[in-house]
This record gives C-alpha cells, structure tokens and sequence, in this order.
C-alpha cells in the first residue's frame, strides 16, 4: 500500500487582508537580507583586513576563523540536533592528522584535495561515536563523548603528528602562502561550509535534527527515522571539524596534542550553547571569542579575568531566555516581519454561525471507499507489570470516516493509540493497516506506512515557521499555496509566522494540521481541542468531520468534549478500565445508561 495519500490540494483562498505569494515574499526577502549582507562582509573582510591589519592580527584574524570553522560543527550536533557531543576537536584532530600524513608522503594534488579527505576520514568515527547516541543522550551521551576525548588525548600524546618528528611542515599552496592570503582561503572555506549547511538544513534530514532536538517521539510519529537523523549530524558535524582541523594545521605548519586538549572541547561546548553557532554570526563570534579575547584584554591593560565575567554574564543572559543569543536576536526579528501578517489575517469583526467554506473539495489520489475496514485492530492487550491497561480491545476505523474514542481517565485512550502507532511494543493482538500488519514496524515505519497521529503535548521547534513545520511532517516541500490554503481551513495564521509567538491552541491546531498536510491513511488525534474555548472547540469538530472527504484522510479521535465528538464523530468507541464497553453510532452511544455512568462514576437505577 502506499505511504501516503496525495491528492489535488483545495482550492481555498489565501487568509483575508494577505495577498498571495506575500508570505513567501517575506521569507525570500529574509533569505536576501541574511545572506547579502554576510557575504558583503566576507568579501570586504578577505579585500581589507589582509592590507591593513599588522601581521601579528592577520595571524589572530585567521586563528578566528579556524575557529568559526571548528564552531561550526558544534552547530550542526549542538545546535541543530540537541546533542551534547563533547570530542569535536579529536574529530578535528583526526582531519589535522591525515592532512599532515598526505603531507609526509607528498600525496598528489595539495592541500586542497587534502583538506576535504582529512573531513571525510573523520566521518566514520563520527559515526561510530554517535552509535550510543541512538540510546542514550544528555549527560549519559557526554560521557560517552568525553571518554573518547579523553582516549584521543592519550594516543596523541603517546605519539606525534606526522611530520613531527622529521621537521617537515606543511606548505601551504602557492596561491595562499602568506598569512594575508590564507586568512581569504579560511573565509572562502567558512563560507562555502555555511552556504553547504544552509542547503542541508532545508532538507528534510536537516528539518528533522530540531525534531529530534525537540522531541524523539514527535520526530517518529512523523515518519522520520530518529536513528539515521542523529548519525547524519554526527557524521556532517565530524566532517566539518576534520576540515577545522586541516586548516588549523595549515594555519601552524605542524600542530601538537596540545591544540586539540579535551578541555578545549568543553570550552567550545560552553560557547556553543551560549552562542549558538548553528547560525553563520555566532560561528564567527564563538571563533573571535576564543581567538581575540585573551589579546584585547591585554591590549586593553584589562584583567584577563573579565574575560571570564563577560562569559558568565552571557551564560546568564541565554539561561533566562532558554535559547542562544543568535537565536533570540533572529527570532526577535522574525516576530517583528510577522507582525504584520497577523494582523492583516485577523479579522475585523468576530465570525457568527457555522463556518463557511465556499471553495470545493479536493480529489484525492485514491479516494477510500467509504466504510470499508481501514485500520483494524483485534485484541490489542497491554500490561504494565501487573496492570492490565487494555485487555482483549476490538477497533475498528472505516475508511472516509471519522471515528471516536472516549472514556474517562485512566481508561486506556492514549495507551491504545501508543500501541497502535508502534510506541508501545510487546503488546498482544494485531494491528492492521488497509490490511497489511504493522505489528513487526517501528513507529517511524508506521507513520511512512500512513498512520500518523498527534500528542495531547505539542512538541514543536519555535525556530520553525508554520510552513517550515508542515514541510517536515508532510515530509515533502508543499507548495506555499497548499500550506496557505490547510493553516487557513484549522483556523491558523498565515504560513510564513513563526511558531515561538503562536498560542498554546493554536499550536495544538497546527500539529492537526500537520498531521492531515501528510495526507495519511488513518489520522490519530489525541485530545485535539484541549485549550480551545467551547466554541472553538465546536467549530474543530465542524472541521473535523469534513476532513475525510476534503483531504482523504480517515481520523481516530480522542476526546473527552463531547460536543465535538457529537460534531466531528459518526461512530463512536468507549473504553472504561481498558475494556471496550460500548460501540456504534454516536448518539446511539452517548445515551447509552452504561456510558453515562462510566463518565458520571454513578450506578444507573434500573426501572422496575
């Protein structure tokens, strides 16, 4: 069967007061804005620096820059995946070592073949020293890295780098011998590193490092592999620190242990959480902080130990605003250009009676046949040592339907729909989708298979605009007016505002909407409308109830307002105790003297 459901996308208008093509726009103006400038400032920087500055700060200038360089691997698994790696300069270590070695033997074709090749042999030990990552991360994870660093420092200090010991230094290639010049080629490597990490982090593999930083289970309901997410960082981020380190053994001609000390790695670390290297200006800062500090202090006549109250008073800054500084500054502009979006999307007078919706519906690819079994599940069991939380559970989700699953707390909702989609394994029964079982798929393989669901806790990374979220869930680029024309039918603001100044409901709807824009066979929405208000909460469950024949999208809901599973559900399954109690239409189930009295913890009185 196939993974997904693709289908025309409605053809809705863009929100009121927002033209067409304004959101993307904004976005490709920023795109300009950001990259314009820095380059401008390379160019200028690689034209002047080298003809004004005395040596001794064209040598400070270009130890900045291998340094930018080595930070912007701390961007990629620090900032971008979330994960405490603490050995990037033995990466390094390794690229200055095989660079240094081709060096020896007078390898063909230069420092600059050689250059790369030192970052491509970091990339399996990157690999290999992010295998644990695949179970283990925080502070177990930082053990792990610092135990290799701390091996690292060992073998090299049991041994010299090649060249050492028989005095031969590397020589810089023709074109770049001077310091002036090599300070151009250290830029022109920044900013080709940059521009190349810039296009990985549009991808999805890229998009996917803040869904596994944010949350690994969301990231997994979203079909994204979380295991080959965290060795693609691993692997990218070993390959920019190997070519840190060959151009740092460029920069010296021959590097001892020394430069690649373990406690240096967690001096770089620090940075990197306080700095935020991830983004190309707080690469730069981390490099010229580490670079020019100590010498501006003693140029200054300033103790060196300010050095240390200006760190301490930036980790203070970034504790209280949870975020580096280069992520607050860009956020903050981002929210001030997203501003006017919303504004011009808010209505001006507040919407009464049901909603309209005067565009047509779309077609999907395969329209279901509506009734027909979809997902079937049969005799799901769970236990939790001795607890039975679902014992022998019959459901049952037809095509083109809209389902729902109630029950009191603690009866067994989420623990069913955990089992479903793969996050609780072990459990006893089947679980099939359009007819193929999915007992024996992870719940990644599940979600690419079409069973996608959502958490009653939204998990969403705020650096991420709404269209950027739905491209990583649908995981596919949707076009701006697709995305436009999804947000706008779940009542969310225009595609190009950022997720960090949407409310918690709103946030909740954009997860629905995500969630649908990946056109699934079966949807799993877990308490979608906790923190709307009750008519809000009535006008999702209008919506809901169109999706499947809007978007070919059949849903399991879960809910505990029964006005919006009056509104959104035409069958309805209850749970009480992990037993399912009753079964059937709607309304049929939600008079029914059992139900009632499972929500109420009362004892109907029989009539006589």
């Amino acid at each position: 069967m196939s993974g997904s459901r693709t289908g025309t996308p409605p053809a809705e208008a863009a929100p009121a007061g927002v033209p067409p093509g304004r959101a993307a726009g904004l976005l490709g103006a920023g795109v300009l804005r950001a990259w314009g400038p820095g380059l401008g400032l390379a160019v200028a920087a690689c034209v002047l620096l080298p003809a004004v500055l005395p040596a001794y700060w064209i040598y400070l200038a270009v130890a900045a820059m291998v340094g930018a360089v080595l930070m912007q691997s701390y961007g990629v698994i620090v900032g971008r995946a979330g994960m405490m790696s603490l050995c990037q300069l033995s990466f390094a270590a390794i690229g200055a070592w095989v660079v240094l070695r081709l060096n020896l033997a007078d390898a063909p074709g230069g420092f600059l073949l050689w250059l790369p090749l030192g970052g491509l042999a970091a990339v399996p030990v990157g690999v290999a020293i992010g295998l644990p990552a695949l179970r283990i991360r925080g502070v177990n994870l930082a053990v792990v890295t610092l135990g290799f660093a701390v091996s690292t420092d060992i073998v090299l200090n049991a041994s010299q780098f090649p060249g050492t010991a028989e005095l031969k230094a590397l020589a810089r290639p023709a074109l770049f011998r001077s310091d002036g010049a090599y300070f151009v080629l250290t830029v022109l490597v920044f900013v080709l590193l940059a521009i190349g990490l810039a296009a990985v982090n549009r991808t999805r593999v890229g998009r996917s490092w803040l869904e596994v930083r944010h949350s690994e289970r969301a990231a997994a309901a979203h079909g994204i592999s979380v295991t080959r997410s965290k060795l693609t960082a691993f692997a990218i981020s070993a390959f920019v620190a190997g070519i840190g380190g060959g151009l740092m053994s460029g920069q010296l001609g021959l590097v001892v242990s020394g430069n690649f000390a373990m406690m240096q790695s967690l001096a770089l670390f620090a940075v990197a959480v306080l700095i935020g290297p991830h983004n190309p200006e707080g690469a730069i800062a981390g490099g010229v902080f580490g670079a020019l500090m100590a010498t501006l202090l003693d140029r200054l006549h300033l103790p060196q130990d300010l050095g240390g109250i200006l760190f301490g008073a930036t980790a203070v800054l970034a504790l209280r605003s949870g975020m580096s500084q280069t992520d607050l500054v860009r956020l903050r502009r981002r929210e001030r250009a997203a501003r006017p979006l919303l504004e011009a999307a808010s209505p001006t007078t507040p919407p009464t009676g049901p909603p309209t919706d005067p565009s047509p519906s779309p077609a999907p690819a395969s329209p279901p046949v509506a009734g027909a079994p979809l997902l079937e599940v049969r005799g799901l069991g769970v236990r939790f040592g001795e607890v039975v939380a679902l014992d022998q559970v019959d459901l049952t989700v037809p095509a083109g339907t809209v389902t729902g699953l109630i029950g009191p707390n603690g009866a067994g909702k989420s623990t069913l729909i955990g089992a479903v989609t793969g996050f609780l394994p072990g459990y006893a029964g089947t679980v099939t989708l359009d007819g193929e079982p999915l007992d024996r798929l992870t719940p990644s393989a599940r979600a690419r298979r079409g069973l996608r669901r959502t958490f009653q806790t939204t998990a969403i990374a705020p650096e991420l605009t709404q269209h950027e979220y739905l491209d990583i869930v649908a995981g596919r680029a949707l076009p701006e007016r697709e995305a436009e024309q999804i947000l706008a039918f779940f009542g969310c603001p225009p595609a190009a505002v950022p997720v960090h100044i949407l409310d918690a409901g709103t946030r909740r709807l954009l997860d629905v909407a995500a969630a649908i824009a990946a056109r699934p066979a079966v949807a799993l929405l877990d308490e979608p409308g906790a923190g709307q208000s009750a008519a809000e909460s009535l006008d999702l469950g209008r919506k809901l109830a169109r999706v499947p024949e809007r978007f070919g999208v059949s849903v399991l809901l879960v809910e505990h307002d029964m006005d919006l599973v009056r509104a959104a559900c035409a069958t309805v399954t209850v749970l009480d105790h992990g037993l399912v109690i009753a079964t059937g239409p709607t309304d049929d189930v939600l008079a029914d003297p059992g139900v009632r009295a499972a929500y109420l913890g009362t004892v109907v009185e029989e009539t006589l």
